[in-house]
């Protein structure tokens, strides 16, 4: 935790949460972007709020957030986008969170993560918004603020482009290439940089890989895909046509909701500069973009300070 206190207990902070399911970044800050605190804390997803033992651990991961806060600062709000959340979550987390921040529920503001950094990011109906994380999606936020989603399917749908799909279509086209040849799967820089990270290179080791590994786990397999693109055009041709896939998203937005502004955001799209080429080459003629490094956290709770500041 990183921590930048004043000599005294501040007042009128916001309190940013952007949760995802491996980890929760969170900051307190003034309306102003004066930042007091941030730090990391256990991740969580909005679909745990559906059974006991996940309300438990939700409570749990923002019982560890509330700790490390401490008594230096106590926020007035907060501005929370959480991974998974929907109408059934809502309002169960709104109230969670309102309890452990010691907060009315009215200053409680929960929304879906890439929601929440969509606004954040522009005023209603003034951009897109394409992320790739484990996920992808994008979203658009018309001027009457409702949102419009394209993607966003999961890992057995969809969510093409995504550190999630990166992984996997790696993994299927290196043992695909086994069964045509054996032994030709196994001998590629992107096999050996997947196999290093997985412990092993027999077919026991990737099943118990896939079978053991959480979402987000397996979709850090994309970053073994990066480590190899330049050693391996065929690791450098699948980031160029996860980035083709998340321009597919872009594309529709702008379609059915006008030229506007494109931002391209999330730890997916960092990976390696091949996925920006694929994104670019199949964005649509003249449309503007540009590669954003989200601070979700931050905004947010600058947001939740302004909007309750009294």
């Amino acid at each position: 935790m990183n921590l930048a206190q004043a000599d005294h207990p501040e007042l009128g902070l916001g309190l940013g949460l952007d949760v995802g399911g491996t980890r929760t970044r969170w900051a307190l800050a003034h309306a102003d972007g004066r930042l007091v605190a941030e730090g990391q804390a256990s991740g969580f997803s909005g679909q745990q709020m559906a059974s006991g033992s996940g309300r438990e651990r939700v409570g749990l991961a923002l019982t560890e957030i509330a700790g490390q806060l401490g008594d230096h600062a106590r926020a007035i709000a907060v501005w929370a986008g959480v991974t998974g959340h929907d109408e059934q979550s809502g309002p169960g987390l709104g109230r969670l969170m309102a309890r452990i921040f010691n907060l009315p529920v009215a200053s409680v503001t929960v929304g879906n993560d890439v929601e929440i950094a969509a606004r954040l990011m522009f005023a209603p109906g003034a951009g897109h918004l394409v992320y790739a994380g484990t996920g992808s999606i994008g979203v658009h936020i018309d001027s009457a603020g409702q949102v419009h989603r394209v993607g966003g399917r999961g890992g057995l749908l969809g969510d093409e482009g995504s550190g999630y799909w990166i992984a996997r279509q790696a993994l299927a086209r290196v043992w695909r290439a086994e069964d045509d040849q054996p032994g030709a799967g196994l001998a590629t820089p992107l096999a050996q940089s997947l196999y290093a990270v997985i412990g092993g290179s027999s077919w026991e080791a990737t099943r118990r890989f896939v079978h053991r590994s959480g979402r987000g786990e397996f979709g850090r397999l994309a970053l073994a895909v990066a480590a190899a693109a330049d050693a391996d055009p065929a690791a450098a041709a699948l980031l160029h046509d996860a980035g083709r896939e998340l321009a597919r998203l872009a594309n529709l937005l702008l379609v059915r909701h006008g030229d506007r502004p494109v931002r391209l955001a999330g730890r997916a799209v960092q990976l390696h500069p091949a996925l920006c080429a694929g994104f670019a080459a199949a964005l649509r003629p003249g449309a503007q973009f540009a590669l954003v490094d989200l601070q979700t956290h931050r905004d947010a709770a600058c947001r939740a300070a302004r909007d309750h500041a009294v």
